[in-house]
């Protein structure tokens, strides 16, 4: 199944492909201040596929926290938070914060809450690298 996400106003832009049905997929609320102040419920499917769109890229933020070992996608225009992304040994990988999917599955779990605080950069992006989902070539 394919699923489709925005930001508010349209410009920052997702699909995520996915074979396991929306009550089966891992919903996490990391509790990183930026995670909590954005209210964020992130999934992933490492056998999954994601994409990434921006309209117009002016509009696009990319921010990098703590580590730098990931970018968090935000819009200029409306605020959203719509993911994040990282590369590792050449390869990508993405989480969608589930709360942009248009429409959001009403069959989702209730999220676990997670605290990555005692990580090392590399042990986070090895767990990235196991767990969020590729992103396809066009991604932005």
């Amino acid at each position: 199944m394919e699923y489709s996400a925005q930001c508010h106003c349209g410009l920052l832009t997702a699909r995520y492909s996915t074979e396991k049905p929306p009550v089966e997929w891992p919903i996490r609320a990391c509790q990183c201040s930026f995670c909590r102040a954005h209210g964020a419920l992130s999934t992933s499917d490492p056998v999954g596929r994601l994409q990434f769109g921006c309209s117009r890229p002016e509009l696009l933020q990319r921010y990098r926290f703590a580590t730098g070992t990931a970018e968090f996608l935000l819009c200029r225009e409306c605020g959203v938070y719509l993911g994040a992304q990282m590369s590792r040994d050449g390869a990508r990988f993405g989480i969608l914060n589930t709360l942009t999917l248009n429409p959001i599955p009403p069959d989702l779990r209730s999220p676990e809450a997670m605290n990555y605080g005692g990580e090392t950069a590399e042990s986070r992006r090895v767990r990235r690298a196991a767990r969020w989902t590729p992103l396809v070539r066009e991604s932005i």
